[in-house]
């Protein structure tokens, strides 16, 4: 498979965009081609994924010059951690289309595709200016979406999240760039390539601390890790459905994968040294976001947080420096985006049928849609961690993680779990279950394509969490050259 896969799969939705974008071709005619797109995309990153071997580093390279002056270098790759990213973003993106199926403008799809295009070349590059690209380019079509079809006051959503991701692009870029430097000054010739930027030697301790902290802030931001969280709320609240399934099903994962890629390696030494801050952020940004949500009436800003909340679990298991940690991290980017993706998608179904977001304004929804409320429970049920769910795997794994890290983040993380189990069942109880009196007549039960778009998320989220191992083995190997061959970690 050495025709440039990779490269087909960043590059053709944005082909297929631009195309849309000239002929005159109606909103249904680039919807169906682009939902065309994405099951094509699909079946290349199957075959990605069936030839991807068992081995901890990059697999199915792509070197080519760029702007050589510089030492830019058009450079792609995969390995296990970014290869699971990859087959999330090909089976959600497919589902969302599905749902968003009706009532959307051609503008909206070819967004929809440009958007896929970033976050796909994000996933590859393995180059820092080829990364930062490709980070800045799927910003641009999200905003768009937001700007152009969110509700409420999504002018402001816009411009805070358009402030809060510039700034920390550009503390990103400014690392970037000085590394770029420190790398020309060390060896004499220019390059960018992480390969070539993890060899820097010349770098003094503090320069190391400030370029450290210019990439956490960025994907703190994205993730968002408290506390760079204040966007959130808002955005969330005013973006349209697609928007919000893909800042919290997919973009935010990207800040997690982007700390493991590039601040990983780069700063080794650093990185095992804040680990404790971060394990124990991780863990704050847990309980503070879990009762956060708590007190929430209104669904969709309960979710918002409650997808916080569960990233910041996730941020735990990435900093704690052994193989259950970082194992169940990697399982709960999958199953937090099935799951929340899933959950946002049915929330947009209430809130396009009901015209409501708070919780005591709903109830009864089980008897008028049954199917709807089923697929709300499995999403639910995963987010609680139930056993027999990809969810109580995932989170299992980072509790054993934080245990050996630290005893008492072990135990402080098994008991906030319960946050997340209290608000959720309460929501669904008061929202879903309960015959509350109020008028949900006009709630109509999942139509056909609104079932074939959310059976693969919810299959994954049983099949992963009855026989995990399914989805372990192509994963286990980055794992390990992450804490052995990276961090040195040998007794992990």
């Amino acid at each position: 498979m050495d025709f440039g896969i990779l490269s087909v799969i960043i590059f053709l939705p944005m082909f297929v965009a631009l195309l849309m974008l000239i002929l005159p071709i109606g909103a249904k005619g680039t919807r169906n081609i682009a939902f065309l797109t994405s099951i094509i995309i699909f079946i290349l990153v199957s075959l990605v994924y069936y030839n991807f071997e068992l081995s901890g580093y990059m697999q199915f390279r792509e070197h080519h010059t760029w702007i050589t002056t510089y030492g830019i270098y058009y450079s792609l790759g995969i390995d296990g951690f970014s290869l699971i990213i990859l087959m999330l973003i090909a089976t959600l993106i497919p589902s969302a289309y599905l749902w968003l199926w009706d009532g959307r403008t051609k503008g909206y799809w070819i967004s929809m595709m440009l958007i896929q295009t970033g976050i796909t070349g994000t996933l590859f590059a393995q180059d820092l200016i080829l990364f930062y690209f490709f980070w800045e380019a799927m910003l641009l079509p999200v905003f768009m979406i937001i700007g152009m079809f969110g509700t409420g006051n999504r002018v402001f959503s816009t411009i805070k999240i358009t402030v809060y991701t510039i700034m920390g692009s550009l503390l990103m870029l400014i690392s970037i760039l000085y590394l770029g430097v420190a790398f020309f000054n060390n060896y004499g010739f220019w390059s960018f390539a992480l390969n070539d930027i993890v060899q820097i030697t010349n770098l003094t301790r503090t320069e190391e601390i400030w370029l450290f902290a210019g990439f956490m802030i960025a994907f703190a931001i994205k993730i968002p890790l408290f506390p760079f969280h204040t966007w959130l709320l808002e955005t969330y609240s005013n973006s349209p459905t697609g928007g919000v399934f893909l800042l919290s099903s997919i973009m935010a994962k990207l800040g997690v994968y982007g700390i493991v890629r590039f601040v990983m390696p780069i700063f080794p030494e650093l990185y095992k040294e804040f680990a404790p801050f971060f394990v124990w952020i991780g863990i704050f940004g847990l309980i503070y976001f879990g009762i956060a949500a708590l007190m929430q009436i209104n669904i969709k800003k309960m979710f918002a947080y409650s997808s916080a909340s569960h990233l910041g679990f996730i941020v735990t298991g990435i900093f704690s420096l052994n193989v259950y940690g970082m194992t169940g991290a990697a399982f709960l980017i999958i199953a937090h985006a099935m799951a929340t993706g899933g959950l946002f998608l049915l929330v947009g179904k209430m809130e396009y049928s009901l015209g409501i977001k708070a919780i005591p304004a709903l109830g009864g929804i089980a008897k008028k849609a049954p199917i709807f409320t089923v697929f709300f429970a499995i999403m639910l049920l995963c987010i609680v961690g139930l056993p027999g769910t990809s969810g109580f795997v995932s989170e299992f794994l980072i509790i054993l993680g934080a245990f050996g890290f630290s005893p008492s983040a072990g135990i402080v993380s098994a008991f906030t779990v319960l946050v997340a189990a209290s608000f959720m069942f309460w929501m669904f109880q008061k929202a879903i279950l309960s015959d509350s009196g109020n008028d949900v007549s006009q709630m109509k039960d999942l139509n056909f394509k609104e079932i074939v778009g959310m059976l693969p998320l919810a299959f994954l989220i049983i099949a992963m969490g009855i026989y995990p191992d399914w989805f372990f083995y192509k994963i286990e190997p980055t794992i390990q050259h992450y804490l052995i061959d990276i961090l040195e970690i040998r007794n992990y």
